[in-house]
């Protein structure tokens, strides 16, 4: 049939990879022409393009060597720069032993306030510094000038220290920890010889008037805790360590403590002649009450809500009790002044919320942290934030940065080695270790 004959040649031309349109269009073209016009390919070629495809596939394989080689070789050469650079700037130990018995200069290495020679204070709070290897020690080692210890009454009058009671011990005590130690190093730092007498130096070697902040979080009731806790100040009291206010003015110590957590205001300030214990004031309640702020909501610049926190918002703990709350019933903010409150404090996240993942604030933030920062310092007070973002690092980095840039005057840390290094105010730093 001649339908069968045209299929069967249509079948040819496509095993062939012809144009069948051009043959079927010229019926006339020989079949050998339209063939000849369309060699097929040889097994030579076939060959050939296997042999360039392994070609390319060395290439490849050679400049990804090539590269990884690169790469080694670069971080070999900055190794050694980094172990020339460590070795460059490592101290001489020349003369190791001097001062020591039987060398040079025997009996001269020590004096009797080098405790904490060499160590430069920082405007940095240890955040539940009772979590560090050695409390108190670690933070002053690394200059911070400000330490917590959360408190926890117990049935027998003893203020055990700790973040929940679960990990309170009957040895871990604000005595224990805070309390006698300071002392020990401020006997150190105030010796009574014939050079000296009467001196209030603070425990920095350095800055002798920096005053150390021991701030106490009371955890459990307030109109309980508070009174044992001024009880337990009794050793620094009697060595005229503890700045205090005298009914007029404030007389600055070595040690200035503040009181947190329930701390029931009103009670704190019942004695009006003399306090050695001070509030940490809440700072939103002083923003909130500021001209500053009214004037900023009149104009529409801030919301009612911008800085403020809401109750209904809080942690159940923090709910409970809190800070900077108790016994402020009826009180305004312009009451917390330097005579009864050293610290205006705020929990970052819950009055300004939670910053990009990159520790980039917005504007609103800013114009909020900076209404603040300027109520809280009219009133004589130091602005500290508390939980702030911790990781990633270069994120914390930014933000401490921007709280120094603002005005903030304590910075809230965790990590104290980090926070004394420097490197992040350059904005030199990892991003996530």
């Amino acid at each position: 049939m001649p339908g069968t004959q045209r299929s069967a040649h249509n079948d040819v031309y496509h095993d062939a990879d012809l144009d069948v349109s051009s043959i079927e269009d010229n019926p006339s073209q020989p079949l050998n022409t339209a063939f000849e016009s369309k060699e097929k390919p040889c097994a030579c070629d076939y060959k050939e393009v296997a042999i360039n495809k392994k070609s390319r596939e060395r290439m490849s394989w050679g400049c990804m060597y090539a590269l990884l080689g690169l790469l080694v070789v670069c971080g070999a050469i900055n190794l050694a720069f980094l172990a020339l650079g460590v070795f460059i700037l490592r101290e001489p130990d020349w003369m190791p032993h001097w001062g020591e018995p039987g060398h040079a200069g025997e009996g001269l290495k020590h004096y009797p306030t080098d405790f904490t020679r060499d160590i430069v204070p920082v405007p940095a709070h240890s955040h539940n510094d009772y979590w560090r290897r050695i409390p108190f020690y670690e933070a002053i080692h690394y200059g911070l000038t400000s330490v917590e210890a959360d408190v926890w009454l117990q049935e027998d009058g003893e203020l055990l220290v700790g973040h929940d009671e679960a990990s309170l011990t009957r040895n871990r005590t604000l005595r224990s920890l805070y309390v006698n130690p300071i002392k020990e190093v401020l006997d150190c730092q105030n010796p009574d010889n014939e050079f000296s007498h009467g001196t209030r130096n603070g425990v920095f070697d350095t800055v002798r008037e920096q005053p150390l902040m021991l701030l106490i979080d009371i955890k459990t009731d307030g109109y309980k805790t508070l009174p044992v806790v001024q009880r337990q100040l009794e050793a620094l009291r009697e060595k005229n360590y503890l700045t205090y206010f005298n009914g007029h003015e404030v007389v600055q110590g070595p040690v200035q403590v503040v009181m947190t957590g329930d701390t029931p205001f009103d009670l704190l300030i019942a004695n009006t002649t003399y306090r050695d214990t001070f509030f940490d004031a809440p700072l939103d309640k002083i923003w909130e009450d500021s001209p500053e702020r009214q004037a900023a909501i009149a104009v529409g610049t801030l919301t009612e809500s911008d800085g403020i926190r809401q109750h209904s918002k809080l942690k159940k703990r923090d709910a409970a009790s809190p800070q900077g709350l108790t016994g402020t019933d009826g009180i305004t903010g312009a009451s917390f002044t330097a005579e009864n409150s050293y610290y205006a404090s705020v929990s970052f996240r819950d009055v300004l919320g939670w910053p990009a993942y990159f520790g980039n604030l917005d504007e609103r933030v800013l114009a909020t942290m900076r209404g603040q920062i300027k109520a809280a310092h009219e009133q004589g007070l130091k602005v500290r934030y508390w939980e702030t973002p911790n990781w990633p690092v270069g994120a914390r980095h930014k933000i401490w940065k921007t709280f120094l840039e603002v005005g903030v005057d304590v910075l809230n840390v965790d990590d104290l080695k980090d926070v004394t290094k420097g490197a992040w105010k350059e904005g030199a730093s990892w991003w996530f270790w």
